[in-house]
């Protein structure tokens, strides 16, 4: 490989890292409209391993903004991001694929009476995530998006009091 080759691979990897990034920052921060502009116009995500749904990225950031609401402290890590260049279903160059590993802490909206004051998380869930990345003329852009959710750790249930 010439230098010239070398520089370009990784400035693409760099780039597919980078939307990567954009995708979970737009998520914890709940800005839907930065969500949509990572897809390409016929990108698709299925959350359904994880209890969403699957389809466009318009249908998945509609479904997003109102299941978030849930959260609203969320702090999405992706990590061991695997990416590799290459063919990607009928597109033969210009794509790649990701395959990375999450853990996904996340709070509850709580009551103040609810409440205990705390920030910390009391829902965390993890698993595997598959992405399609191919080149437009607007750089990398999502074409597809899966999650594989392998455990979720729910909040431990408070203990009744005790009345004597």
């Amino acid at each position: 490989m010439t230098q010239r080759v070398e520089l370009a691979i990784v400035m693409d990897r760099l780039a597919v890292d980078e939307v990567i990034t954009e995708y979970a920052v737009a998520v914890d921060d709940g800005d839907w409209g930065a969500y949509r502009k990572l897809f390409a116009p016929d990108g698709r995500a299925d959350y359904r391993s994880a209890g969403g749904i699957e389809g466009n990225a318009e249908q998945i950031a509609e479904w997003l903004a109102e299941s978030m609401k849930l959260f609203p402290m969320r702090q999405h890590l992706i990590v061991n991001r695997r990416i590799r260049f290459g063919a990607l279903d009928q597109h033969s160059d210009d794509t790649a694929r990701v395959q990375a590993d999450y853990v996904n802490p996340m709070r509850f909206a709580h009551d103040d009476e609810e409440g205990d004051g705390s920030t910390a998380p009391d829902f965390v869930c993890g698993g595997r995530y598959a992405f399609g990345l191919l080149r437009t003329d607007d750089g990398w852009r999502l074409t597809e998006v899966v999650v594989e959710e392998k455990w979720r750790r729910l909040p431990e249930r408070r203990p009744e009091a005790v009345v004597n």
